[in-house]
């Protein structure tokens, strides 16, 4: 007998009908399910913006009546409107990712796994990983997949790894659609370059935006009759004249970044980027960038011989003549320091107060660099400016000492970790040695087993059961001996980097001349503030690689 107190606790028996009626609360508990829709590149059809389309109707109509002849709970119909699979953006998908973490639904529902996602890694991640962690169900009814039917997992893999090779084609398909485009003189971008507009009578055609042409057209008459282009940029920003990206706002076109945070003045940059655009004389340039990979939105610039460049396809802003003179004038004014070369501190000092690259400048013999914002607008930024002699004894002051410190530090621990590399090296390698045996000797083992079965020497329920077993345990070493073998990699490439600092600061030491090659090897960047006032010293952080 229980006793609490000494005190006899009273039994109650369940009654079998009270064991029945739980039993059917239990039963009639109605599962939470999220509907998910997304609207596929291929059925764009809608009126408004606003309106769902009517692939997304079908999709909510079919998938609620689907989950309502199950009995459950519909918690939520949730659309993603103009996104493709492969966005992992998508706010609605997320809301559902996040619902199901937070296991305030039981199943996902899909009219199939591409409107869920194309891509592989989140079909693994997510529908054949977190989900079942999660106790979360996946259903997609046109093809069959459902995290519940056992053996339906290969299915799940095989339509992400279709939806993958879908993805690759189209990013492939649409390239090419751009590229023919291209060749054949039509403007495929989504914003138009400063001084004209779209031709909305003519698909890819381009029409001159008069406003801003003026613009253009002064900016090329000022620099042909000797103006600079930082006085340009001052000149243009005094009187108020909109730059490009405030224009573009100003005209309703909407930009990711946020309004304030874009850039509000002309500056050297802009004017040089417009007087070398060969688009002002009527040619049309474009695939300047490519993209990294299908599953990336990041660009990286093409090589100029990679653009393509179609002469004559659109009214020219600046003609010929003007042309040719200023090209003349800016290869007259290129003068690169040192007989060619890549300044020492090009486009690796900036600016403390506004982050901007200083620019290279001249005055006699001697050489300066200077804050471009500072030259164009002194309300903007209060500026940096410094000698590029003073900053180059500056540095080689600073890495002269790094360099002793550091060497000092490797000659004292150098054995030491050198040692304790090998020492580590030897266990990992004896570990995987022993971890590949193993495997070898599961898969030997596996294929006994099979040798049994066709001998009949085992039942067929045996030799799953058995098999399954070798598998399972099979496949934890190999995930063991995956792991200490990239360890190994790892500990190979810290003895590679200890030995590569070493060497690159050995090669530096006592040098009283800095060098372009040594700048890009040791140093990140520099930012240059202004002079103390007590120091009478520049404000200088060096940033090393080292």
């Amino acid at each position: 007998m229980n006793e609490i107190n000494n005190q006899p606790i009273p039994y109650t028996a369940i009654s079998n009908e009270k064991i029945e009626e739980i039993k059917a609360v239990m039963e009639n508990k109605k599962l939470r399910v999220a509907i998910y829709c997304r609207l596929s590149e291929e059925d764009r059809n809608k009126e408004n913006k606003e309106d769902d389309s009517a692939s997304i109707q079908n999709q909510k109509l079919m998938l609620t009546e689907y989950a309502i002849r199950q009995g459950w709970d519909i918690q939520g119909v949730y659309s993603d409107d103009d996104y493709t699979g492969a966005d992992r953006n998508r706010p609605q998908f997320n809301k559902i990712l996040k619902l199901a973490e937070q296991k305030e639904i039981d199943i996902v529902l899909c009219k199939s796994q591409s409107r869920f996602t194309r891509e592989l890694e989140l079909v693994e991640k997510y529908i054949n990983g977190l989900f079942i962690e999660w106790g979360i169900r996946f259903i997609s009814l046109v093809d069959n997949a459902d995290t519940a039917v056992k053996g339906n997992k290969k299915s799940r893999q095989i339509n992400g790894l279709v939806n993958e090779w879908y993805l690759e084609d189209l990013s492939e398909n649409i390239k090419s659609v751009l590229k023919s485009k291209r060749q054949n003189g039509l403007h495929t971008g989504g914003l138009v370059l400063y001084g004209y507009k779209k031709d909305p009578n003519q698909k890819g055609h381009l029409i001159i935006d008069p406003e801003p042409a003026k613009v253009v057209r002064e900016i090329f008459s000022l620099y042909n009759q000797g103006m600079g282009k930082t006085a340009i940029a001052r000149e243009l920003n005094r009187r108020g004249i909109l730059n490009p990206t405030q224009y573009k706002v100003q005209q309703g076109i909407k930009y990711k970044t946020a309004p304030n945070k874009l850039g509000k003045l002309w500056k050297y940059f802009s004017i040089d980027d417009i007087l070398h655009n060969e688009m002002y004389i009527g040619n049309m340039v474009q695939g300047k960038y490519g993209s990294v990979s299908y599953k990336s939105k990041k660009n990286k610039p093409k090589p100029k011989n990679q653009w393509i460049i179609v002469p004559g396809t659109h009214e020219a802003i600046i003609d010929r003549d003007l042309w040719n003179s200023v090209q003349s004038k800016i290869n007259a004014n290129f003068k690169p320091f040192g007989g060619g070369k890549i300044g020492i501190f090009a486009k690796k000092c900036k600016c403390k107060h506004c982050g901007y690259t200083l620019k290279t400048s001249k005055s006699h013999e001697d050489r300066y660099l200077r804050c471009p914002i500072r030259q164009v607008d002194k309300n903007e930024c209060v500026g940096s400016f410094i000698s590029e002699n003073v900053l180059q004894r500056t540095v080689l002051k600073e890495l002269n000492v790094l360099i002793e410190q550091y060497l000092n530090v490797y000659q004292l621990e150098e054995n030491v970790i050198l040692k304790q590399f090998r020492n580590d090296k030897e266990l990992l390698q004896k570990e995987i040695s022993q971890y590949q045996a193993n495997v070898n000797k599961y898969g030997k083992a596996l294929k006994e087993l099979f040798m049994q079965k066709v001998n009949e020497s085992i039942t067929q329920e045996e030799f799953v059961s058995l098999s399954a077993e070798l598998r399972k345990d099979k496949e934890h070493i190999e995930t063991l001996l995956a792991e200490k073998q990239a360890k190994l990699l790892e500990l190979n490439n810290e003895q590679d980097t200890l030995k590569s600092k070493k060497q690159i600061l050995e090669k530096y030491t006592n040098v009283t001349e800095l060098t372009r090659e040594m700048t890009d090897n040791l140093i990140d960047y520099i930012t240059v503030g202004q002079k103390d006032p007590i120091t009478k010293k520049k404000e200088i952080e060096i940033y090393w690689k080292i």
